[in-house]
């Protein structure tokens, strides 16, 4: 690794320390002026969330949404590298799949609830298959993007010397698309995550923070809705900094040398 490549990931990281400082900073001087009943003052908050941290209701929602999550998004992400490969070497195909993407992104993944409930009735799997349309689109579309800069003279080629179209999908395009594909996979999480608790909070079936979330708000509970908050704000870049951006740069570490 270059000094280079440290000195960016140090700076990366300062950043992202004052982001926080200035997010919780602002956080504080709004409770200084508000009343508390309406604003928690930041430790406040943070006592409450170690304290909820070490109940089990609090871990069996954690739980619940990590679960729905990892389904969710894992299904959206295997469908849309799946269906942006195959409209590599289909032509017709990705336009269709692309087309239909266009029109359906368009539609909020919340909407899509009442629609489900109906369908699949209260539980997990709505909650589920609204996490999985928030994720696809975003990572369908950046590998057929990504399969579209594939150079023609790569592709011609692979079919000279008698490649089949698996062949060019797992020796062609697969190694090509691999740095959309990653940063596709960042922007369906960051969709995943907030379908998730906003069909929780919507649904308000089973343990999950969104349904915490809208527990707290229903019950007036302000430090409760701040904890649940803090928790949500916490979650999202511990996953994608310890999981997604860590298997971003072992996959494409060719490019952090």
């Amino acid at each position: 690794m270059s000094n280079r490549t440290r000195l960016s990931g140090y700076r990366k990281k300062v950043a992202f320390v004052l982001a926080v400082i200035f997010i919780l900073f602002g956080w504080q001087v709004a409770a200084w002026f508000l009343p508390d009943f309406l604003m928690p003052d930041v430790p406040t908050v943070i006592v409450r969330l170690w304290q909820d941290i070490q109940q089990e209701n609090f871990r069996a929602a954690l739980w619940g949404s990590l679960a729905r999550l990892g389904v969710g998004y894992g299904s959206a992400l295997l469908l849309g590298i799946g269906f942006g490969l195959i409209g590599a070497v289909l032509f017709f195909f990705r336009e269709v799949l692309k087309s239909a993407i266009i029109i359906l992104q368009s539609i909020p993944s919340i909407a899509w609830v009442p629609l489900l409930l109906i369908v699949m009735g209260f539980g997990s799997l709505p909650i589920i298959v609204v996490v999985a349309i928030a994720a696809f689109f975003p990572a369908a579309l950046s590998v057929m993007n990504a399969t579209e800069s594939v150079q023609h003279v790569h592709v011609s080629a692979a079919r000279v010397m008698g490649a089949s179209r698996w062949d060019l999908l797992k020796r062609v395009y697969l190694p090509a698309v691999m740095p959309e594909l990653i940063t596709g996979a960042q922007l369906a999480f960051g969709n995943a995550w907030r379908a998730l608790i906003s069909a929780e909070m919507l649904v308000g079936f089973g343990k999950g923070l969104g349904r915490s979330l809208s527990y707290a708000g229903e019950t007036a509970d302000m430090v409760g809705v701040m904890t649940n908050i803090l928790a949500i704000a916490i979650l999202a870049p511990l996953i994608d900094q310890l999981l997604l951006e860590n298997l971003k740069h072992r996959v494409l570490r060719y490019q952090y040398v």
